[in-house]
């Protein structure tokens, strides 16, 4: 009864950090048991919390190969756990409770409200309804696609088993393939059946819930909030920007986009702005890509996905902000407005707190490593960087790093799970407001 008392008393943000750590834990323990293993032999104790960390981050990240070295039974249990991860534990918990006809409590919706990152309680049971439809009949009809695809170049039962499962990890932006020889989708580089639908599943659950309910009720309201503008806006400006920097990058580079066609060149160009967006999927040699084109792909990854999605990074909505007030700034102005609506002070204040503390976290990551692993400065911060925007992308660092470089990196994929100021929060201990205030001082900046 004491330890229930306990479990009441914690906050949310706390509940989510034990809640997802459980889940990592217990997927540890399934991938290390030999039946996992096509060896038979019992995957060590390291590799497999890296690669139930990154399954359950939906990262990607991997330091034995998905394809060739887990069973059948493995496979299926990194997806369960990328499909956990990618929903939330929470929103799956409240599923269940619905499917039983359970009330789902106050305490539970303030869970449910810090994990979806929403502002309000109102209509959040109703949106994790959502979520779990949109997912399952995307995932569903994506992986049906993928499969007829794949029908042509393997048989009938694996293209369907890839097909879904190749899904899963797309939608929810985990980066994880079943191709061997960490070759991702490599082999699929002019292929745009196989393209459009990965970069669809990458966007879908990318862009969050809370953009896919909107864009599906349009027909209704004719209307979008000023999130799901800010996001759709974004988006597709990072994505179209993107595409045009590794275009003229890689143009002439022997090693990627220039060994291809026209058609290779567009698609290669194009899926490989829309993955470090926390995808993790590659159809270009990411180690063959010059270093302009990785250092800006580092920045992509850092930016990352939307809020209330399956992605990672700073989020859309925060580097829009920071852009909002630079330019405020430059034109004098003391309002950050968007599609004719000025941003609360708190909006602000908050993307300012998670972009520094993400960059602080992955400066600190970046210096350890660079003490512990023999390996260049720009690949640590390419795979830092990817590890806590829950990408996946790797320039080859992964498959060499020490037990020491192994935890950092399994660290930095969970907090850029939860998010740095969730991770602030469950650590430490959130304050209610002031009961007063200081006089103002003044500063000289710049």
């Amino acid at each position: 009864m004491k330890l229930n008392n306990q479990w009441v008393q914690l906050s949310p943000p706390r509940i989510l950090v034990l809640g997802f750590a459980g889940i990592i834990l217990l997927g540890t323990l399934l991938l290390m048991l030999p039946v996992s293993s096509r060896s038979g032999d019992s995957l060590p104790f390291i590799d497999a919390l890296f690669t139930a960390t990154s399954a359950v981050c939906v990262t990607g990240l991997v330091v034995v190969d998905t394809g060739t070295h887990f069973t059948v039974l493995g496979q299926v249990i990194i997806a369960v756990l990328i499909q956990i991860g990618g929903l939330g534990f929470m929103t799956m918990s409240t599923l269940v409770a619905i499917a039983f006809k359970r009330r789902i409590s106050l305490r539970e919706r303030l869970i449910l409200q810090e994990a979806m990152n929403q502002n309000t309680m109102e209509g959040i049971v109703r949106l994790i309804r959502k979520v779990v439809a949109y997912s399952l009949i995307l995932e569903a009809v994506c992986g049906t696609l993928f499969a007829i695809r794949w029908s042509f170049d393997m048989p009938v039962g694996k293209a369907i088993y890839y097909g879904y499962w190749h899904s899963i990890s797309m939608f929810n932006n985990a980066g994880f393939d079943m191709f061997g020889d960490f070759r991702s989708l490599t082999g699929y580089v002019y292929d745009p059946l196989v393209n459009f639908t990965a970069m669809f599943l990458i966007v879908a659950g990318g862009i969050g819930f809370v953009v896919l309910s909107d864009l599906v009720d349009y027909r209704k309201t004719r209307k979008l909030s000023l999130h799901s503008k800010v996001v759709l806006l974004t988006t597709g400006l990072l994505i179209g920007f993107g595409a045009l920097v590794i275009f003229v990058f890689e143009y002439s580079n022997p090693q990627t986009l220039g060994s291809l066609n026209w058609g290779g060149k567009i698609l290669g160009s194009f899926f490989q702005s829309v993955t470090p967006r926390t995808a993790g999927a590659n159809t270009l040699d990411i180690a063959g890509l010059r270093q302009a084109t990785q250092f800006f792909i580092i920045i992509l990854m850092f930016i990352g996905a939307s809020p209330g999605s399956t992605g990672g990074g700073i989020k859309t909505t925060t580097f829009m902000i920071m852009v909002g007030a630079v330019i405020a700034m430059m034109r004098g102005r003391e309002d950050i407005v968007f599609f004719r609506y000025r941003l609360q002070q708190e909006r602000i204040f908050k993307a300012l707190t998670v972009t520094l503390l993400a960059l602080l976290l992955i400066i600190a990551v970046t210096m350890l490593l660079t003490m512990t692993e023999d390996s260049g400065f720009l690949m640590i911060l390419f795979e830092t960087t990817s590890a806590f925007s829950t990408v996946g992308l790797s320039m080859g660092l992964t498959l060499k790093l020490t037990t020491f470089g192994k935890l950092m990196i399994c660290f930095m994929m969970f907090a850029g799970r939860l998010g740095p100021i969730t991770l602030a929060y469950a650590l430490g201990q959130k304050k209610g407001k002031e009961l007063y205030k200081y006089p103002e001082g003044k500063m000289i900046i710049g």
